[in-house]
């Protein structure tokens, strides 16, 4: 694999839509105060650091953890932090130097006052830009599309998913799984010894008793779970800094109600995933679920997916607050997760990764309602 030209490519695309919107640099932030995955994007740098790019393709990457970076990074030029008193807007103001009259700088639109006050008191030749839709929106926007790497990096994460997911039931069915901590921790534990990083974000292990809730707080407890009821599992991992993101739904000695619950998700599940083409509006995803669903008096409270990717979260996002014009794309890899939840009955939601192809969809994960 060759990762000078994958993250070459996309610095090159940043730095192409720079030059046509006259922006001579740009500065992408990553630190422990305020996470900002597209670092990764563009370098392939795992931790604290700072990209400075400019309209000509020229990228210089200053890392907090030196030896990482060279081991991990790529950018024309690696330099330690150290080298400007670990700051990054100092970094930018040596790299960068004087500018001609008007020459724009963008910082992302998220950066605090106090850092965008850094920036415009030492780098005063230039006009430092935050707003929104600029070069960093941009690269956002690129992400949203996945390259073959970040499809095979998504697709390994989903293969240690499903496996742990088939060791779980097995675990299950012989006992040796029946706490909410014992599935949590199993997870923790296994993912590692499979060659992932970490979970893609805290797992959600809710039984019988907390089931009803969307995001069961705490993730998980000593409580029971894949007892009688319905129990949720939601988790991922990361590979390579790319997440899954499934839930499974364990049924044991379920009554007719809740067997209506788990029909309903079942079908919307089927049914959307009919919608989840190229060329699609995201919208029409979101009212086939609420209309499988209204049609049984039921509402679902949150949205039918999302992308995920760097992070578990991120565009698009399939739900009613998506653009009445947005279209799912070739490439995008996105949730479908149709979800009900009764305070007295339980939860229930089934959610899998969706990877959107030319011929219509791919299945990335395998979950599905266990019913025993």
């Amino acid at each position: 694999m060759d990762f000078n030209a994958i993250y070459k490519k996309r610095r090159d695309k940043a730095a192409a839509y720079m030059k046509e919107h006259n922006i001579k640099a740009a500065v992408f932030e990553d630190s422990e105060d305020r996470r900002e995955p597209t670092l990764r994007y563009l370098t392939g740098h795992p931790s604290d650091g700072a990209l400075i790019l400019t309209d000509d393709g020229k990228s210089y990457l200053v890392a907090w953890d030196e030896n990482l970076a060279k081991e991990k990074g790529h950018a024309d030029e690696i330099l330690p932090s150290e080298k400007f008193k670990r700051s990054y807007v100092t970094a930018a103001k040596e790299i960068l130097g004087s500018a001609e009259k008007d020459n724009i700088l963008c910082i992302s639109s998220g950066t605090p006052f106090s850092q965008y006050s850094k920036y415009t008191k030492e780098l005063t030749d230039w006009n430092i830009c935050a707003d929104e839709n600029k070069v960093h929106d941009f690269v956002k926007e690129c992400r949203a599309i996945k390259d073959e790497y970040e499809i095979q990096c998504t697709k390994k994460a989903c293969s240690i998913t499903d496996a742990m997911t088939s060791e779980i039931i097995d675990a299950l069915k012989k006992g040796k799984i029946k706490s909410e901590i014992d599935v949590a921790l199993f997870i923790e534990r296994t993912l590692r010894e499979q060659g992932a990083e970490r979970t893609s974000f805290d797992t959600l292990a809710a039984g019988p008793e907390r089931s009803f809730a969307i995001h069961a707080f705490p993730g998980y407890t000593q409580g029971p779970w894949g007892t009688k009821g319905l129990s949720i599992l939601d988790f991922g991992v990361c590979y390579e800094g790319y997440a899954s993101d499934c839930t499974i739904t364990v049924a044991k000695d379920s009554s007719a109600e809740q067997q209506k619950l788990l029909d309903l998700v079942e079908t919307a599940a089927a049914e959307c995933r009919k919608l989840y083409i190229p060329g699609k509006k995201i919208c029409e995803a979101v009212k086939k679920a609420d209309e499988i669903f209204a049609q049984a008096g039921r509402k679902m409270p949150h949205g039918l997916g999302h992308g995920t990717g760097l992070e578990i979260h991120e565009e698009p996002f399939v739900s009613m607050r998506a653009a009445e014009g947005k279209k799912f794309q070739c490439g995008n890899i996105i949730t479908l997760e149709p979800g009900l939840y009764d305070k007295e009955l339980g939860g229930v939601r089934l959610e899998n990764d969706v990877l959107i192809t030319e011929s219509g969809n791919e299945i990335l994960t395998s979950s599905k309602i266990f019913r025993f």
